[in-house]
């Protein structure tokens, strides 16, 4: 199979499962569609989506330029990358939550709707070195890192409208659902089990020649 073809298969399945994992974004997303209606549901979304996208062209961006400039640096963010992974995965799998974060800012505004989601992103630094530490993983050999980065940032970002489109249609019940401790902590321990794997294959890859 083609390489890039076998890295979509891998990734999609994984991004899925960290967009659905409930959490701040989460929160955001059914408070604004609880208390404003499905528009400001949806204007949160579009946020969050906007806040990813952006934080996937900054890494793209330094991300090329390490690669390109220096071995030892590249090795240094690898090992925080990797240490930040399994220090989040091994947290979420021995201490999962009971329930997600239920306090997400609201307002009524739609604007402020939309702002909240770009902020909830890129006022996150852990956003940023999560997508560092991640989505260079899926990057396969021969292939451009800055526009693939790109890509699987897009991805990533219109998994989460589709599943944010699937909480505004349905807020109540499947907030409720999403609040039943069994599910978070279900949630949890799958995407700490994630973490985990990524953060040791990350520890123990090289840089790409």
């Amino acid at each position: 199979m083609n390489p890039v073809a076998l890295s979509l298969a891998a990734f999609l399945p994984t991004a899925a499962l960290l967009a659905i994992t409930p959490g701040l974004d989460t929160a955001l997303v059914l408070r604004s569609a609880i208390t404003g209606g499905g528009r400001q549901g949806a204007l949160a979304a579009l946020g969050i989506a906007t806040g990813c996208l952006l934080w996937a062209a900054l890494v793209a961006l330094g991300l090329g330029l390490l690669l390109a400039a220096s071995q030892r640096a590249y090795d240094l963010l690898r090992w925080i990358g990797a240490a930040y992974l399994l220090w989040i995965g091994i947290g979420l799998v021995r201490r999962p939550r009971a329930q997600f974060l239920a306090q997400a800012p609201a307002d009524s505004n739609p604007r402020a709707a939309f702002a909240s989601g770009v902020l909830t992103n890129l006022l996150n630094p852990k956003v940023g070195i999560f997508y560092v530490s991640f989505l260079p993983q899926f990057v396969p050999d021969a292939v451009a890192v800055g526009p693939y980065i790109l890509l699987l940032g897009a991805i990533h970002a219109l998994l989460g409208l589709l599943w944010f489109s699937v909480l505004i249609a349905a807020t109540r019940p499947i907030a409720g659902f999403l609040r039943t401790p069994a599910v978070v902590r279900t949630c949890d321990r799958l995407t700490g089990a994630v973490f985990i794997a990524f953060g040791a294959a990350l520890a123990l890859n090289a840089r790409r020649p």
